[in-house]
């Protein structure tokens, strides 16, 4: 345990220090590796964690596994997401990002490829379904661990390395780079399971989670004072805050005792809910509910997710400078696109393109509500040194509630079609719009009463 504390502990600030001239230029490079080194690599993470999502439907056909088997198997990876991401965000807070995040992301790499490998192993081997089953569950429950590994110290960066006044817009642009993993991941893993089949998928996500651990270690500085510079609060000239006298301990046991990171916490748990319900099954609703091929499925949801890129990166600028910082009326406004776009992908007929409408339109407005309700909101009352774990309150929320979804629309799926002889998505669809509703209700009726800063 020694040996691991010293190597993940936050970096002590380094003896040699720069001098006045030369620390403008230097916290600039530092600051736009680390940003561009945490975002790029948590692109990455994301390639690691769709695999299962785009080899759903082979893996069906084959009659390895069912989608009630896969359902649970997906929410594996989310509950143990979900508490790994609440211990690792008030672990992280202690952490040098950069260890932390590299370590996780080679991890989750390993396990694609080990689940890549017993799929290999169960065709030329024989090895029956109920081991695979065991071996897959297990191996995407490690992973979720391994996972959040990734988000708690993305956002943490944000902390150490950029004012406050400039923060809103920076997280944005880290909120929009789960879409463009998801992106990437099921058009490329889509393409690479259509040529070569499910289980190079998964072998596939490893290679290239090897390569966002390297960026990590490449690019990524911990502390702007470990590189002999200044603290962010003295670069940018902020006034200290009053918790900055606080300790860390004292700070996140504030964090959990304030009622508005709670109902931050609650309604994400309902946009995660409709968010990786689309995400995880929406592959395989175009497949049997809509009758496309494997390729115009991954197609039509990868493209797709890359409005939420725009979608993300746009809610901070509508925010602080549209709306004047009211976190409130996009979400509104947004809320309303995201319930209209779903009903109509879930609903409606249509080619290939206007899917990709519907289900961009969905991705754009439910990436506002994610960033503003999952990050802004909570960013705007918390304490820099506690975002850490902020961010681990609304993300064990969030995942197992992400996680329930998984196990209820895979059964509801697989309900449906043993009652109808074909596949029937009403029933999912009709729970996935009701969390819609809820996500957006519930910070439009609470947040003018719980928005006060925590110290």
């Amino acid at each position: 345990m020694g040996v691991l504390y010293r190597y993940f502990r936050i970096s002590k600030p380094s003896a040699e220090k720069l001098g006045p001239a030369a620390v403008p230029a230097a916290y600039r490079k530092l600051r736009n590796r680390t940003f561009w080194g945490v975002a790029s690599a948590y692109c990455l993470y994301y390639v690691c964690r769709m695999a299962l999502s785009v080899v759903k439907q082979p893996v069906i056909d084959s009659g390895i596994l069912s989608a009630g088997q896969l359902g649970i198997i997906g929410s594996a990876l989310l509950f143990a997401y979900a508490f790994g991401k609440f211990v690792n965000g008030f672990i992280a807070d202690y952490c040098n990002i950069k260890r932390f995040m590299g370590v996780g992301l080679l991890v989750s790499s390993l396990l694609n490829l080990v689940m890549g490998a017993l799929g290999l192993l169960h065709g030329w081997l024989g090895l029956s379904s109920v081991l695979i089953f065991i071996a897959f569950a297990l191996m995407w429950c490690l992973n979720g661990w391994a996972q959040s590994m990734g988000a708690p110290p993305a956002v943490i960066s944000l902390s150490r390395w950029f004012s406050l006044k400039t923060r809103g817009t920076w997280y944005s642009i880290i909120c929009s780079t789960p879409y463009l993993g998801k992106a990437l991941s099921l058009i490329l893993i889509g393409g690479v399971v259509a040529a070569a089949g499910w289980q190079w998928g998964f072998i596939f996500a490893a290679i290239t989670g090897v390569i966002g651990a390297v960026i990590i270690f490449l690019f990524v500085s911990d502390t702007p004072e470990s590189k002999g510079l200044p603290s962010v609060q003295e670069l940018s000239g902020e006034e200290p805050a009053k918790g900055d006298s606080l300790p860390t301990k004292e700070l996140q046991r504030l964090v959990i005792r304030h009622p508005g990171i709670w109902v931050i916490a609650l309604s994400c748990s309902f946009v995660y809910i409709t968010q990786y319900g689309l995400s995880n099954w929406g592959v395989l609703f175009l497949q049997k509910g809509k009758g496309f091929s494997l390729t115009e499925a991954t197609w039509v949801i990868g493209f797709s997710e890359a409005f939420g890129v725009v979608g993300t990166v746009l809610s901070g600028w509508l925010s602080d400078k549209v709306f004047k910082g009211d976190r409130v009326r996009p979400v509104f406004f947004s809320g309303l696109v995201c319930l209209a776009s779903l009903c109509a992908f879930m609903f409606l007929d249509g080619s290939s393109w206007m899917n990709v409408l519907y289900v961009g339109l969905f991705s754009l407005s439910i990436g506002v509500v994610y960033c503003i309700v999952g990050g802004l909101m909570a960013l705007d009352i918390v304490p820099r040194r506690a975002t850490g774990a902020a961010l681990g309150i609304v993300g064990i929320s969030s995942y197992v509630a992400a996680g329930a979804q998984d196990i209820v629309s895979g059964f509801l799926i697989q309900g449906g079609s043993e009652a109808s002889g074909a596949y029937d998505f009403t029933s999912v669809a009709i729970f996935w719009l009701a969390a819609c509703l809820i996500a957006i209700i519930l910070p439009l009726l609470s947040w003018k009463h719980l928005r006060h800063k925590i110290v």
